[in-house]
Order: structure tokens, then sequence, then C-alpha cells
């Protein structure tokens, strides 16, 4: 079961059908909201839509952007040389994103069941052992789960994944703590219409964000003309963050911040954010995962948030398909922790620093321009820019080679035309330049393609069905050590 029917759970619900895992989505809303709040989608989940086919389906609805180190308010020109095939991000809406991998669910054999709010959840063991917990070994561990529905069902399966957001029931019913900070400054974010004319609205929005960085009006949202989508800072922050705000408290905001409320009216939707910054301190409680925003919570800056649930969901997805599928090696599920916490983490601090150089006093002003100038720094902006965008993700697979734990980019190659073309099964796969290798034994789980790529500087590569690198090199008895280390045992 996948509790939370956003971006995350439509996606690891992909992912685990492409594995064959029955999977059914529970999600508590009668109807999509229509918010949109994530608009970008980063080059690493450009690059992992392109891994599973989806790319094409995305470019249809979206536009291409080109920005750099986009960084606290700072924005600078998409730096030379990073490691992509995709040099570019997204701009699709949310609720785009939504349908088409609610499409992509449903065309791989998902459940999705809407009007499902969970209200309970209970662990089962099969038979004498320790109570469950990150200490147990596998074979004590809880083997099964149970939801409790608002309308009183019972829903039993093997696994659940909590992808409920910000604030979990999930994660609050496995008791897994989600300590951080709390919000000291509020944001209102919506989106209306605007009656004041096209180049007003540009030239106001110019000026005040000279002083009020957390202050924009993007136009024609989503290809309707006249639509804006507004952001302003609140007074203060809401006792109550689940009150959305009023039109009313928007055209004030916009008058004590821009001297003008731009003739707003006809609200699609409104809504606010905060800075705060939490994240769970476990993303497993035996059969039990939080993925997305029910493991972390930051602010949008960077426009991270989406990007990193989803990204979560790629990790989880094949561990989990494989624990399901009886072939996943001792520690693989838990390595879903001990892979993406640290990313977690990482994104939090990043977005606690963009805070600190939106702010409008004198300290955070000087560091803004300050940090401006650095960023000129190619190296500096690619740096920002391959943190920011998420493709200098490295897991920690061990000592070796530098492309160890790297995601592989989508190289060229002489025979099939593309890497990313082969990975559309989520299988593991073995890139063999040199004819001499084997994954005989695991040709259930990893595929063989012997060819050659002017861009892949290795003889060979073993790349997980994330498309991460596990493997380098071109010694068969090296690679036959590491196959069960990703791939469980081979078969007879």
């Amino acid at each position: 079961m996948v509790v939370g029917g956003g971006p995350t759970g439509l996606m690891l619900a992909c992912e685990l059908r492409l594995a064959g895992v029955r999977v059914v989505v529970l999600e508590k809303s009668t109807e999509p909201t229509g918010q949109s709040r994530g608009r970008g989608l980063h080059t690493r989940s450009v690059e992992l839509l392109d891994q599973r086919g989806l790319l094409d389906r995305f470019l249809a609805v979206s536009e291409k952007f080109r920005v750099g180190g986009f960084f606290g308010g700072v924005h600078k020109p998409w730096p030379d040389g990073l490691d992509t095939g995709h040099p570019y991000g997204l701009a699709t809406s949310q609720t785009d994103t939504v349908r088409l991998l609610t499409e992509r669910a449903l065309e791989l054999g998902a459940e999705i069941r809407r009007g499902c709010e969970v209200v309970g959840l209970t662990q089962h063991e099969d038979g004498p052992g320790p109570a469950p917990g990150p200490a147990a070994p596998a074979s004590a561990r809880a083997s099964g789960v149970t939801v409790e529905l608002a309308d009183g069902t019972k829903l039993r399966s093997r696994y659940l994944v909590g992808c409920d957001g910000g604030r979990s029931t999930v994660r609050e019913l496995i008791g897994v703590g989600f300590p951080g900070e709390p919000a000291t400054v509020e944001t209102l974010l919506g989106d209306m219409e605007a009656t004041e004319d096209r180049e007003t609205i540009a030239a106001v929005v110019a000026e005040v964000r000279k002083t009020q960085p957390r202050f924009g009006a993007l136009p024609d949202v989503n290809g309707k003309a006249g639509v804006y989508r507004i952001v302003v800072p609140a007074e203060g922050v809401a006792e109550d963050r689940t009150t959305a705000p009023t039109l009313d408290e928007f055209k004030r905001r916009l008058r004590t911040t821009a001297g003008t409320d731009f003739g707003v009216r006809a609200p699609r939707w409104l809504s606010r954010f905060g800075d705060a910054t939490r994240q769970a301190e476990r993303y497993r409680v035996g059969r039990v995962l939080l993925a997305g925003d029910a493991a972390h919570i930051h602010p949008p800056t960077g426009g991270q948030g989406l990007n990193l649930g989803v990204q979560d969901a790629f990790n989880l997805g094949w561990k989990l398909a494989a624990e399901v599928n009886g072939w996943a090696p001792e520690g693989l599920l838990d390595s879903y922790h001990t892979e993406r916490h640290p990313v977690g983490a990482a994104v939090l601090d990043n977005t606690r620093a963009q805070i600190t150089l939106l702010g409008t006093d004198p300290g955070a002003t000087a560091l803004r321009e300050l940090f401006a100038k650095l960023m000129d720094f190619e190296e500096v902006n690619r740096y920002i820019t391959g943190m920011i965008t998420a493709v200098d993700v490295r897991y920690d697979v061990g000592e070796g080679h530098e492309l160890l734990g790297r995601r592989l980019r989508d190289v060229s190659l002489k025979r099939a035309g593309r890497l990313y073309s082969l990975t559309h099964n989520a299988r593991g796969l073995l890139l063999d330049q040199t004819g001499r290798l084997s994954a005989t034994g695991w040709t259930d789980r990893v595929d063989h393609v012997v060819d050659v790529s002017d861009e892949l500087g290795v003889p060979a590569v073993l790349l997980r069905p994330d498309g991460h690198v596990a493997w380098v090199g071109d010694d068969r008895t090296d690679l036959l050590h590491h196959l069960p280390k990703w791939f469980g045992p081979p078969t007879a």
C-alpha cells in the first residue's frame, strides 16, 4: 500500500508495477486538488523520466528552462560542463505531473483509490520473535501491515509506504520523530487574475525585488493569459497554517509590499508556506517506510521539494520490489534510509542557507550581493547548480572509481543509440564494452548489453535500476563478487 497520491506516491507505484508488485494507492482527497505548488522539474528528475520512457509525455506539456545557480534569489546563466545529457529543467505544472503519473500508474496496473483516509495502522508478526525494530533481524520483523480507513474498512498488505505529506498520518502512527525548526517567516502563494497591465506589473516586481526577493508575479501560469502566480510575504506566521489565506489578505499584503494590489481577482487557489525545516528520524520502521514530504519538509527555495520526493521514490521502488519478489540481498531495503536520509538533510541545509540570503536586513542584503559575485566564478556556479539539480548526488557504494555511487548520464551508444533507452523496464544493466563479461545467473534481474560508447571511459559498468553505478571494471571475478551485493543470489 502507498498512502498518498501525489507525485512521490505515484512515481513509487509506477516503479513497483514495473517489477510486477501489486500495489494500491490510497488517497485521502476525492478529487485532485488543482493546486500546482511545484512547477519545476530539475535535471535529475528529467533524467529519471527519460530512464522510464516518460519524458516525451512531459515535454508535450512543459517548457524547458536553463537557470544556473538559482540559489537564494541569485540567478546566473547555466554553467558549462554539467555532467548530463539533459542540461535543462522543465516548467511543468504539478497538476500535469500528477495527471501524467496517474495515467502511467494505471497503464501499468496500479490500483488508485480516492476518498480513502488512513486513521489506524498495525504491524503484525507471523510467529515468535522480538518486536519489530531497527535492530531486529529481518526474519523477526513484522510480516504484514493492516490499516484502518475512516469509514471502518481494513486493508492488509506486506508493506506500506507513507507518501502522505508533511503532516503525515503514517509517520505519526508509527511514532517516528520529526525534529527540526518551526517556521519563522511565512509567504503567501496563489494563482489569480490581475487587471493591471503586464508592463506595469513587470516594472513593479523588478523594483520591489531589489529589496524584497520573496516577492514575485509570474504571468500566464499554465498558459492562461492574464493569470499570475503571486508570491508575497505574509504579515506574520499564522497559528493555523492549514487555513488558506483570503483574497483580501493577498490584496493587503500586495499594497503593503508593492504599493498596489495589481487589481487581483478570481483566485484559482490560495495557499501559504513557511520556512520550517524538519526531517524524519528514520525512513523505515519494520515494514512501513516514509518518502517525500512525509520524510522531510523545507522551504520551497530552489524548487527542490517535489524533485526530492520523486527521487526518494526512484531510490526506494526497486529495493522494495526486490524485497517483495524475494531476491533482495541482506540490507538492501535498509539502504534506502542510509542513502536518502543524508540527501534530504543536505537539501534542508541548503534551503536554510537560501532563506538567510532572502532576508531584507542589511546583513542579508550584503551577503546576497557577495554570494552573487562568488557565483560569477564558473566553478561555484557549477557546484551550486549540481547541488540544486541533484545531478551531483553520490551514494556510498564503496571505494574505487570516481563513477561509483553516481548516476550515469545518458551516454550515446554505437548500436543501441542512447543508454536511457535501455532502462525503461527498471532492471539492472551491465553495459559491457569488452564483450568478455557475463551476468549469467542474474538474467531475470540484470540485462547484459554489449555495446560501445565514445563517452564512457571505462571497460564496463554495472548500473542499479535507479541508474547509479554499482561496479566499474573488466574483471569477471570482481563482477561476480558485486552482483550478489546488489541483486541477490544467482538463480540455478
